[in-house]
């Protein structure tokens, strides 16, 4: 994707081969940060506190983050206390236990000295696999759109999104967003409404942000207005992406997404859900089994913005004897979503159906 004319990836090593380098996401919109991750400390803290996020985004970033423990320390005691560090920064995305599983799987049987080469090189071709995955997710996406297109001509299809699944999410395209990109740079006429996603706002900072920059019509919306746009019969189809998606469909999305899936149900909308295959969890049953991630409270007492004269403000928006609960994810049941939009194809979002596209996959 492009900043202020410039290509970026989310994610990238830099020059001398070893520093991995990320873009402060909490930073966004108001100021366009880079950081440089030199430690396994920092890869941790990248993860945990959000400096990056999104569940393709995370499991790339985890991969890096074990190579730079390998250019630390090779030990096979390292690298064990390296891959429980970064599985334990966020529980909810399973991208992130399946990138670091399979550096560990790759790794664990090398000596120590090939180790730190070998882990740079695999991480590199993760975020490679990852970019190509979501272009093809962009692909397939397309269609959808270009059906709907074709019904309305002359008027812009209307999208309605949650939270951010762009290109700051994965290492690029994005999931969600990739059809869009796709369509829009095929001339297709559309527009995005853009919910907020509170507590954190990814959608206002992040989604919103991100569209700006690649010329995409889109409107901000607040999250409780979804389900009204859709009765009004303004919008052709959601599409949100996923954290973590079970065996028989469910969905594990940033928190909202359940509402927004049940709004679409009761209107008729499309409800599509891009969901690339490493964030499927075939060793799960259905969502009960999820591990829902509860965040700071903070978050929710909290908000931070740039204020009219340009100064970054963090401020309290709750009396200072209200608590709050925070949890980052719900989970949409399979029966709501129309399909899983995945790097081999649009599939229903029921156990046999991902089990025939995924067969490699299964369990049992």
């Amino acid at each position: 994707m492009r900043v202020g004319g410039q290509d970026f990836r989310s994610i990238w090593v830099e020059e001398d081969g070893a520093t991995v380098a990320i873009i402060d996401q909490t930073q966004l919109p108001h100021r366009f940060v880079t950081r440089q991750l030199t430690s396994l400390p920092q890869a941790v803290s990248a993860i945990a506190d959000m400096w990056v996020r999104g569940a393709p985004l995370i499991g790339a970033t985890a991969a890096y983050g074990v190579a730079i423990a390998m250019a630390e320390d090779a030990s096979d005691a390292y690298l064990h206390e390296a891959c429980e560090k970064l599985i334990a920064a966020r529980p909810t995305a399973i991208n992130l236990a399946w990138a670091v599983n399979e550096m560990h799987r790759l790794l664990a049987p090398l000596i120590p000295s090939e180790r730190q080469a070998a882990a740079y090189a695999a991480a590199a071709a993760i975020c490679d696999e990852d970019i190509a995955m979501n272009s093809a997710i962009g692909d397939h996406g397309l269609e959808i759109i270009r059906a709907i297109a074709a019904k309305k001509p002359g008027e812009p299809v209307q999208i309605m999104t949650h939270c951010n699944a762009g290109w700051l999410a994965t290492v690029d395209w994005g999931t969600a967003t990739a059809p869009i990109y796709k369509a829009h740079e095929e001339g297709i006429a559309l527009h995005v409404f853009v919910s907020e996603t509170r507590p954190r706002n990814q959608g206002a900072s992040l989604t919103a942000w991100e569209l700006s920059n690649h010329g995409v019509p889109h409107t901000l919306i607040v999250d409780n207005s979804a389900g009204h746009l859709m009765s009004m019969g303004g919008i052709d189809m959601v599409i949100v992406g996923t954290d973590r998606t079970t065996a028989n469909g469910d969905v594990c999305n940033k928190i909202g997404t359940y509402l927004k899936a049940l709004a679409a149900k009761d209107n008729d909308v499309p409800f599509y859900v891009a969901a690339p295959s490493p964030s499927i969890d075939f060793e799960l049953a259905d969502g009960s089994h999820i591990p829902i991630e509860t965040r700071s409270a903070r978050e929710v007492t909290h908000m931070w913005g740039r204020s009219d004269q340009g100064e970054l403000l963090h401020v309290r928006i709750a009396p200072d004897a209200t608590q709050a609960l925070n949890h980052g994810f719900d989970v949409t049941p399979a029966r709501l979503v129309s399909g899983l939009i995945t790097e081999r194809g649009i599939v229903a979002a029921n156990k046999d159906a991902l089990a025939q596209m995924f067969p490699e996959r299964v369990v049992g």
